[in-house]
């Protein structure tokens, strides 16, 4: 997989710029906040169709303008292809392949895959289990492209039974109950049948793509530690789900539905299903949030972006992009090292960096070195 160029019309801090890009390395060279992160965020926009820097695609489009457009090409095993997106302030978007408008984001997805890693990549050891979930369900998509559509079917059922259950707690708390809430009660059933069969879909995927990121994982883990540390991680699921078929796990989701269902109704909002799932990490069986140190956290995380870019090219058949955002800084020498190390040669990559003395001088000679200022970009 090759990234052969990409252009950028009113998006973030872009007025209009295109990118050539004429080797395996690309090493984007600035200061802060001069837009070398947004480039890297575009690349991803056309990857996953998501930003995990913000949901709104107003944020994405140059102040004053009411839309943006991004357009790549890319070469794969199988062909070229010409993408493009276009951001709307009002939150439309149009997505096209090879000139031709797709009406499905499914058809989009899949043409280019890429393994993004920041600097914030920490907060997937230390923050909330929201940025676990969503770092999990954007992996799923690369790997599936049909599990956009599954987890955006499940995110629809949860907010249309979040707002029955808000009609319920009313006409439960009304001193006059009305025949109203037997009827609205009936459809919490058929909501809840519909919630298990999504959520479980959801649910099964990624319990299964954490078994097979693992062993990975772990081989990574052991090789950047030297072998002085045991990795674990685990899917942390509100419902039983080891070594079971679907049907049983949706009755299982059904159950637990109604053992919360005094719960539910009493805070109006669904307590049951994958959006309150985890992903736990572990050091040597001690929580690595909570117990591992700042330079373990980081060997932890950088094991598990070098274990989703062997996983995504074990599926596909070919190497996915690697984005590496402000990444060496934090890195000490030695996991710099393995970091280069491992990707030399095999994944096209582009990496932001404010110094270009991080890098050897046998980087230096086989990169592309692009000089990003204010929106502008330089051949360097």
């Amino acid at each position: 997989m090759y990234l052969k160029n990409i252009h950028l019309y009113t998006f973030r801090n872009y007025y209009k710029q295109s990118v050539n890009l004429q080797s395996q390395k690309t090493i984007l060279l600035g200061n802060n906040a001069q837009g070398k992160s947004n480039l890297l965020e575009a690349i991803e926009l056309l990857a996953t169709l998501k930003s995990h820097r913000t949901r709104r695609d107003q944020d994405l489009i140059l102040e004053g303008e009411k839309s943006s457009q991004i357009t790549a090409n890319v070469e794969r095993i199988y062909g070229q292809s010409e993408l493009s997106i276009t951001l709307r302030s009002s939150g439309k978007r149009s997505l096209m392949l090879n000139h031709e408008k797709l009406h499905r984001h499914l058809e989009f997805l899949g043409h280019i895959n890429a393994v993004e890693f920041s600097c914030l990549d920490l907060d997937l050891v230390r923050g909330s289990p929201e940025i676990r979930r969503i770092w999990l369900d954007t992996l799923l998509i690369q790997l599936e492209p049909i599990y956009a559509h599954i987890i955006n079917q499940y995110h629809k059922i949860l907010r249309q039974r979040n707002s029955l259950l808000k009609i319920i707690r009313k006409q439960f708390n009304d001193s006059k109950k009305s025949d109203n809430f037997t009827t609205t009660i009936s459809q919490l059933k058929l909501w809840d049948e519909q919630l298990a069969e999504a959520g479980t879909r959801v649910t099964r995927r990624r319990n299964r793509v954490i078994q097979r990121l693992v062993p990975l994982a772990q081989k990574w883990h052991k090789s950047i530690s030297g072998k002085a540390e045991l990795l674990d991680i685990n899917y942390l699921s509100n419902i039983t789900i080891e070594n079971e078929n679907h049907q049983t796990i949706q009755q299982r989701f059904l159950e637990k539905i109604e053992q919360r269902s005094i719960i539910e109704r009493n805070l109006a909002t669904t307590v049951v299903g994958p959006h309150r799932d985890d992903v736990e990490f572990n050091i040597n069986k001690n929580q690595a949030k909570f117990y591992g140190s700042q330079g373990q956290q980081r060997t932890l995380v950088l094991a598990i972006k070098l274990a989703e870019l062997q996983l995504i090219e074990d599926v596909i058949g070919e190497p996915p992009l690697l984005l590496l955002d402000d990444v060496l800084a934090e890195l000490d020498h030695n996991r710099q090292k393995q970091l280069l190390e491992a990707i030399q040669g095999k994944f096209q990559t582009l990496i932001t960096t404010t110094h270009l003395p991080t890098f050897d001088t046998e980087w230096l000679k086989s990169s592309q070195i692009i000089k990003v200022e204010r929106g502008k970009i330089f051949q360097f």
